[in-house]
């Protein structure tokens, strides 16, 4: 406990140095702008270009220190096994162009008059280099089939068909037929009366010969979007771009208008509709698979809607609900508003465990249900959040903030140690009962002693009393080996929605951010299971307009990983 707050106090201190060294520089900078001799002003920000101090160079090298004694200089230093570096080996699976440099045949003639042979060559090495992606143009062609004998068949033919009798060789044949269509099978089976065989044969007599369409034309297959330009590949290309690379539409367009070909980003936007509307049913069946988790992790976060009042935004939101291991699919959700009625539709039919911050929303989601007297969604509050309120209460009150601090520091030990050792539910169960609680109820006490003595109105009051309001969902953790001790797993998903969103800013409507709600959950679910996100959005956009009923979970992407597991290259970056 003690040395985990010297080291607490310690980075705290080494970081308000160097807070206070980057002040002092700034104001002298500042201050000799203004009133430095005119030949010596500069814009402070034009230092940033340059590295004017380097960290070792900056201080005077420290004249080594002297062991105490012999022994102390006869230690072999220990070596700290660092990150590999140099040039890595290049995959196996990129396809090589040999490249074989060779002689002219005026350069092959010796000073001795005479012609230098051939006699094998050496390996130069290996160099990766970079083709730009082209466009491609899919010609379908329909080919039609004709049959002779139908075509022959006129009306009148037809018609006379039906009242002529059938020649004798075409009654035979028709009687063949069936007999050797039965084959070996029709051989065991006992002989038909012979009633019966003349009265068969009477009517295969009187029955006109089968006459077909007169042509045919091969299917061809349903595409993506009906009567679309776009092909799957190109589909899954714009997805994958916007997001999961963060690339908005209209660089998209430019970049397409570089390689001669136009696509405009309204365009664009109208393919993404459709191709969320393709996928719907597949997010479907991905949300009825995460709403029977035995836990969840949710978060949300704003983003600005343009479908408002003329020149104005409005905040709605993107919510994560992020899945457990029986049930790994990120899946996100849309709403104009953070009211909560948001989260009370989605999670309507879900019973469980639910990693949440503390936000009012959820409050309703906890309240026992009437006939059962017990709530269905039990609450697992962030301690990650409850940790940075005592970060930020630092400044105001060190000390006690460090305590805490110093509290948490001890329970996240645990939680790497159990981690590192690779501990399953039940040890890690059983180490969070023996070990956690104990730190937890001493943490517990330490609260109940401080709030009568700090300052009501002060930061560290504030995270006091934000652990003590939240206490049972902050510890609940503690109940099952499966749970987790803070929700950051959430939140690091919301960075998806954070970086793309300095790129493409805000979404245009309502139905623009269903759209990104679906096509996020796509690729977020391809990043969770190492899949390549193109390959995978370009067969599930082929293959989804014919497969309906039990066959989508084949699409399903920790199902359709058993069946593609050479798409699965993101597993080892």
């Amino acid at each position: 406990m003690l040395k985990n707050m010297i080291v607490e106090l310690v980075i705290t201190v080494r970081q308000r140095d160097r807070e206070l060294e980057r002040a002092h520089e700034r104001l002298h900078l500042l201050l000799q702008r203004i009133y430095g001799p005119r030949s010596e002003r500069f814009h402070p920000d034009q230092l940033l270009l340059f590295a004017l101090n380097d960290a070792a160079g900056s201080e005077p090298a420290a004249a080594p220190e002297q062991p105490a004694d012999d022994t102390e200089a006869k230690k072999p230093a220990v070596k700290r096994r660092g990150k590999g570096h140099g040039r890595r080996r290049l995959p196996e699976n990129l396809p090589r162009r040999p490249v074989h440099h060779e002689l002219t045949t005026a350069e092959r003639i010796c000073v001795c008059g005479q012609t230098r042979i051939d006699i094998g060559s050496d390996s130069g090495g290996e160099q990766l280099d970079w083709q730009p992606a082209s466009y491609f143009v899919w010609q379908h062609w329909i080919h039609k089939y004709l049959c002779r004998h139908c075509a022959g068949q006129g009306p009148e033919a037809r018609m006379a068909t039906a009242h002529q009798p059938t020649p004798a060789t075409t009654r035979a044949e028709q009687a063949a037929a069936p007999a050797a269509a039965m084959g070996a099978a029709a051989a065991v089976e006992p002989a038909a009366d012979s009633s019966e065989a003349t009265a068969e044969q009477a009517r295969q007599e009187q029955a006109p010969p089968a006459i077909g369409p007169v042509i045919i034309a091969a299917a061809k297959p349903p595409m993506p979007i009906n009567k679309g330009l776009p092909g799957p590949g190109l589909l899954a290309h714009i997805i994958v771009s916007k997001y999961f690379d963060h690339l908005p539409l209209y660089r998209q367009e430019n970049i397409s208008r570089r390689h001669g070909l136009f696509i405009a980003r309204s365009t664009s936007c109208d393919w993404m509709a459709a191709c969320a509307e393709l996928l719907r049913p597949l997010y479907d069946v991905m949300v009825a698979n995460v709403l029977q988790s035995l836990w969840l992790h949710t978060d949300d976060t704003p983003v600005k809607n343009l479908d408002h009042e003329p020149g104005t935004t409005d905040k709605a939101r993107f919510w994560i609900y992020y899945g457990d291991r029986s049930h790994p699919y990120n899946v996100f959700d849309f709403t104009v508003n953070r009211k909560r009625d948001g989260p009370q539709t989605f999670l309507a039919d879900f019973h469980g465990y639910l990693h949440a911050d503390a936000f009012s929303g959820y409050d309703a989601l906890y309240l026992p249900a009437p006939r059962a007297g017990s709530p269905a969604i039990q609450e697992v509050a962030c301690n990650a959040h409850a940790r940075r309120k005592f970060h930020d209460a630092k400044l105001s009150d060190a000390l006690r903030a460090h305590q805490a601090l110093a509290y948490y520091a001890q329970l996240y030990e645990l939680e790497r140690a159990a981690t590192a050792n690779h501990f399953d539910d039940d040890q890690r169960r059983r180490m969070r009962q023996d070990l956690s609680v104990r730190i937890l109820d001493q943490f517990k006490a330490w609260l109940d002693k401080e709030r009568d003595q700090v300052l009501p109105k002060s930061p560290l009051a504030e995270a006091i009393g934000y652990a003590l309001h939240n206490w049972t969902a902050l510890v609940r953790y503690t109940e099952a080996g499966f749970l987790s001790i803070d929700n950051n797993v959430a939140e690091r998903e919301m960075k998806r929605i954070a970086i793309g969103r300095k790129n493409w800013l805000f979404v245009g409507s309502a139905n623009g951010g269903r759209t990104a709600a679906v096509l996020f959950s796509m690729t977020a679910s391809c990043k969770r299971h190492g899949l390549d996100p193109f390959r995978y959005l370009t067969e599930v956009l082929r293959r989804l307009p014919t497969t309906l009923g039990d066959r989508m979970i084949e699409l399903l992407p920790d199902v359709w990983i058993e069946t593609h597991p050479q798409a699965a290259r993101m597993r080892a970056a």
